[in-house]
């Protein structure tokens, strides 16, 4: 039993360890794409739950298409229920409607959420994240590898801040009308009242429009955030921070500089619409506009 247990927390380390944790910052003006601060910002990273803006960024692009529709009911899978925590703690066979599996990936991290949302997408895990790698590759994301759909550590799971913020202008230019989602202290999912994981950075910094968090040992503490002043408008990435309140203060601090950096007038840069396929089930290609 003990050589048992002793390979069972080996094997952890082994996974938790295959990317030595970095602490990595980037900082860019959402209008135009400028890069206004970075720190290791191109180095292999654990993305952690940041992974889970690209389930949302899928499930807002099958919604607008017509495939998928908010109040559409799927049924829980086993697969799904058995996601360790953070979990909104779905029961196997359970109906859920799309729109409260977003609430539950979005505001509550939940790792059962983001799984059962891959899985209605493209009828399976294992589809979904070919989904997931064939949109990031899109979008320029040349330095990630997805495995999963929640972002819990697993080998040759990764990114980069720089990816992370490539995903996150996404988010945010090419769904403005989800986009405020990420901005909400509490909504209800099923008649639960659920609180926003990043409801720090919401609730204490002026400005603050939402996005992700992110934590897993191996990560650290990890932050997407958006903020407005003005006609001015940032978003932050910070990976591998070392406690909840040190990404905040940080965050804070680097949203602050860059804040005074920006000009109140740039002419913004529209992205690309991307052609994308959802191979698992139709091979109609729609644009994101």
């Amino acid at each position: 039993a003990f050589l048992f247990f002793l390979t069972i927390f080996i094997l952890f380390l082994s996974i938790n360890n295959c990317y030595s944790r970095t602490y990595a910052f980037i900082v860019a003006d959402a209008r135009n794409g400028k890069i206004i601060k970075s720190f290791n910002s191109k180095k292999i990273v654990h993305p952690a739950s940041l992974t889970k803006m690209m389930t949302l960024y899928l499930a807002f692009t099958e919604i607008r298409s017509g495939r998928m529709k908010l109040d559409q009911k799927v049924k829980i899978s086993k697969n799904a229920t058995l996601e360790p925590p953070s979990k909104f703690w779905f029961k196997t066979g359970q109906r859920v409607s799309i729109r409260f599996l977003i609430r539950a990936a979005a505001i509550r991290s939940a790792n059962d959420a983001a799984t059962a949302l891959g899985e209605a997408i493209s009828g399976s895990e294992k589809e979904f994240i070919k989904y997931m790698n064939d949109v990031a590759k899109k979008m320029g994301m040349n330095s990630t590898r997805f495995q999963n759909a929640h972002g819990l550590t697993q080998k040759n799971h990764y990114s980069t801040a720089n990816d992370m913020l490539i995903l996150s202008r996404r988010l945010m230019l090419d769904y403005p009308e989800y986009f405020n989602l990420f901005g909400r202290v509490e909504t209800y999912a099923l008649g639960k009242k659920i609180r926003n994981t990043n409801y720090k950075f919401l609730r204490s910094y002026q400005g603050a429009t939402g996005m992700k968090t992110g934590y897993t040992n191996a990560a650290g503490h990890n932050l997407a955030a958006s903020a407005k002043r003005g006609n001015k408008r940032l978003i932050g990435i910070m990976i591998g921070a070392k406690s909840s309140n040190d990404r905040l203060k940080k965050m804070g601090s680097l949203l602050d500089l860059s804040f005074k950096t920006v000009y109140e007038k740039v002419a913004s840069q529209k992205l690309k619409p991307l052609s994308l396929v959802n191979k698992a089930i139709t091979k109609e290609i729609f644009l994101v506009r």
